[in-house]
């Protein structure tokens, strides 16, 4: 049942009670739409919201992107939520404020039963895991192994700063955020997010400044709340032509270099052997897919 990576670079989130948004979600060109039940649904508006959620999935689709769901983390509403959700066309579900390992079992155990009730096959839906909680973050490597469905995982700074008593700033988000990058990529899931908070990001320069360095950090992609910020985060965290050009280079000179028996080469003015060339082929076959 152990998933497939999805490819994104931005998923972009959208209430699911909201029609305005709902309505040109498709055309704001992020890899995955979120419609989200949580943070933006009011107590009063979420059985609305998750009874929105059927006829919401094929219209932001409609462009290709894939549907992602956030659910809420009070039990009660998140057994709804899943109920809801878990549906053809969803590719994953956004978990909030995961507390532990058993806590992911636990929620992935409902989600088997969801997907039971809809007759759809055993895993079609991915878990992403948000930690967002100081002691949660001291177990993120156990998380984001907990089960074969989790597919991505990533900090949660505003709610990790409200846990911690701090203002969300860089500074002072580093180290969780990066405690959070070497769990997901230890477990082989996605890392989700970058080094700073999603909200109050009117500076659209010193964001792409924080995505780059982000994205060289290793983060794999990342959640937006505004569609202005799609395409800065589909440009950060995606691959240039011109970085797929030279990754091409390089792994045909090293080809080469091969056949004549070597097992290191200059190219470019760079020496170059069989780790850097691994992660030019990586940069290829993202690019590709």
């Amino acid at each position: 049942m152990k998933q497939t990576l999805p490819n994104w670079r931005s998923l972009m989130f959208v209430p699911a009670a909201r029609e305005k948004f709902i309505a040109k979600a498709h055309e704001r060109g992020a890899d995955a739409i979120i419609l989200d039940l949580e943070d933006s649904i009011s107590p009063p508006e979420k059985p609305a919201a998750r009874a929105a959620l059927e006829g919401a999935i094929p219209r932001v689709s409609q462009n290709g992107a894939d549907v992602v769901v956030r659910t809420n983390r009070e039990l009660e509403w998140t057994v709804l939520d899943i109920a809801a959700a878990v549906r053809p066309g969803v590719r994953a579900l956004i978990c909030t404020k995961i507390m532990g390992p058993e806590h992911v079992r636990l929620l992935a155990e409902l989600i088997d039963a969801a997907e039971a009730r809809q007759g759809m096959e055993l895993g079609s839906t991915g878990m992403i895991l948000l930690v967002e909680d100081a002691a949660a973050v001291l177990r993120a490597k156990d998380i984001a192994s907990a089960h074969p469905r989790v597919i991505g995982m990533g900090v949660g700074a505003e709610d990790l700063a409200t846990d911690m008593g701090i203002e969300p700033s860089p500074d002072a988000l580093e180290f969780p955020k990066r405690l959070g990058l070497l769990s997901a990529k230890a477990a082989g899931i996605l890392a989700m997010g970058f080094i700073g908070t999603v909200a109050g990001l009117t500076d659209l320069e010193g964001y792409r400044a924080n995505l780059r360095r982000s994205r060289r950090l290793g983060f794999d992609c990342t959640t937006c709340i505004h569609p202005m910020h799609v395409p800065i985060i589909n440009e950060e965290y995606g691959v240039s032509p011109e970085a797929v050009a030279r990754a091409q280079r390089m792994v045909a000179a090293f080809d080469e270099a091969l056949a004549q028996g070597l097992g290191a080469v200059t190219f470019e003015g760079q020496m170059i052997d069989i780790p850097v060339v691994q992660r030019a082929r990586q940069l290829i076959a993202r690019a590709r897919a």
